[in-house]
């Protein structure tokens, strides 16, 4: 009898696994062919891969514009990099976007007798100019950040490197300055009581825009500017990322720097540091570095000429500057706006992600 039933029990358990083959071979079948008829599909970037972050920037600015060193838009005079910084919050929400809002702070600056070489025939005209300027500036950014790879996991299995790009909204306060000179070289060389002080130029409205004789509006302090640029972001460990950053700041206007149109009749003006800061080519100094001015270079592209202005009196000026009276007094290029460009090193931080813990009971 025990002889018999051993049988049945080797017979039914041999059954049961040639069953439970059969049907996990169906299985493994139909899953195949699940798989090989797959066509593609997306997977789902959920809250569980959703972050934020906090990151700070140490930035090196540099300004394009008017008193470039060279004779095109594109140019930059390096020894006039400055420092910055940027605060931003970022929030990662798909596999490759993140929106992020951010506080830049930073100084631009110029100056004519510095960065045109006087030798050069493409820059004397700016040597001979001798106008500059410092100009902080304060940007509130709105930006979108693209990245090249995709990363569908949790920020703790992102990428270690990861290029992007981006691009955005901006609006910025702008207030130009420039120092004032010792004397007035159009007033009989009289001294200025705020010699040395750097003062706003805008108020004064140096290409004459107070003036009831052009029809020339002053420019706005607060701007709107589009940032773009390119971007390497490396994982340092699981909450920290580094990036190297370079942004430009493409702007709608061209007075970062003061100067974009033509001189104004010196008369016009009745604020004697108005008509100084407009026209400072005959001043003996370069105000910011104390140095004098070479002008034998200047005496070789230009003469000397008078005019008698709008006030009755009459001026003494270079010809092709401080005046109205012919085409050459051309003080900046209204054609070309001016841009600024940020290259940053950023330390990010994630704070936190959208994953709920599990509860236990």
């Amino acid at each position: 009898m025990r002889k018999y039933l051993a049988y049945i029990v080797i017979f039914t358990i041999l059954s049961a696994t040639s069953s439970f083959s059969q049907i996990n071979r169906k299985a493994i079948k139909k899953k195949s062919k699940r798989i090989s008829s797959y066509r593609g599909g997306s997977i789902k970037f959920g809250k569980g891969q959703k972050y934020d972050y906090l990151s700070f920037a140490i930035n090196s600015i540099n300004y394009f514009g008017d008193l470039a060193p060279k004779s095109g838009a594109a140019s930059t005079d390096l020894s006039y990099t400055r420092p910055g910084f940027t605060l931003t919050w970022g929030h990662r929400f798909g596999p490759r976007y993140t929106f992020r809002a951010g506080f830049t702070f930073g100084t631009l600056s110029g100056d004519d007798f510095k960065s045109a070489e006087r030798g050069d025939e493409n820059a004397i005209f700016r040597y001979t100019r001798n106008l500059h300027f410092r100009n902080r500036i304060k940007e509130l950014s709105f930006i979108a950040m693209f990245d090249l790879f995709k990363n569908t996991q949790s920020y703790l299995n992102r990428p270690n490197i990861v290029p992007y790009a981006f691009i955005g909204g901006a609006v910025l306060h702008h207030n130009p300055k420039a120092q004032v000179q010792e004397v007035d070289v159009h007033n009989g060389n009289a001294p200025f009581p705020n010699a040395g002080e750097w003062v706003e130029l805008q108020p004064l409205g140096t290409e004459g825009q107070n003036s009831d004789k052009y029809n020339t509006d002053p420019y706005k302090l607060i701007q709107i500017a589009i940032p773009f640029g390119l971007g390497v972001r490396w994982a340092l460990n699981s909450n920290v990322d580094f990036a190297f950053e370079i942004g430009f700041r493409y702007l709608f206007f061209d007075y970062l720097d003061d100067v974009s149109g033509l001189y104004p009749d010196l008369g016009t003006f009745t604020d004697p540091l108005a008509r100084a800061m407009s026209d400072r080519s005959q001043e003996p100094n370069a105000v910011v570095s104390g140095e004098a001015r070479d002008f034998v270079s200047i005496g070789a592209i230009t003469t000397n000429q008078s005019y008698v202005g709008a006030d009755g009196q009459t001026y003494n000026v270079f010809q092709g500057y401080g005046s109205d009276t012919n085409l050459g007094n051309i003080r900046g290029g209204a054609n070309d706006n001016d841009i600024y460009v940020i290259t940053s090193l950023k330390f990010s931080y994630i704070i936190g992600q959208t994953t709920k813990r599990a509860k236990f009971r």
